[in-house]
């Protein structure tokens, strides 16, 4: 049985921030975090992303202890390292050493039978931007429906 598809989605993100550059990434995880993601028993909407000493760490993030787990255990939100490369790692901090941006995990999927997480550089909106935003999206559905119907 091969998982395929999103995990967990943190649908906030999108209307919380205006997403600037997105990334993909692994993450260093116990055999235990994997079986749980696997029941899909994960939740990333409460956590955030921080540079540390060179290195990208996802805070927060929470993985429920496996169901059938025996004498090994892990620590349901204990920080992960994510996967990247130095380049890109840089590239980041620069991004984020700027002011009024930050790291936003999006979504958390399998690729190819790998645990991934797609997070995004990201600027946050303010409450009339929210309110444009949520407008937009209004308007544009409107349309989606209204050239769905003359099909």
């Amino acid at each position: 049985m091969k998982n395929t598809g999103n995990i967990s989605i943190n649908r906030k993100a999108s209307f919380e921030y205006e997403l600037i550059d997105k990334y993909e990434a692994g993450m260093v995880l116990k055999g235990t975090e994997v079986k749980s993601i696997r029941e899909n028993r994960v939740n990333i909407k409460e956590s955030y992303i921080r540079v540390k000493n060179n290195e990208i760490f996802i805070i927060g993030m929470n993985i429920s202890e496996y169901s059938h787990q025996g004498y090994a255990s892990h620590n349901p939100t204990r920080e992960r390292k994510l996967l990247l490369n130095r380049k890109e790692i840089a590239k980041i901090k620069q991004e984020v050493d700027e002011k009024g941006k930050t790291l936003v995990p999006i979504k958390l999927y399998f690729k190819n039978g790998i645990i991934k997480i797609q997070f995004a550089i990201a600027k946050g909106r303010k409450n009339r931007d929210k309110r444009n935003y949520k407008k937009d999206k209004e308007i544009k559905r409107e349309i989606d429906r209204g050239l769905k119907g003359k099909r």
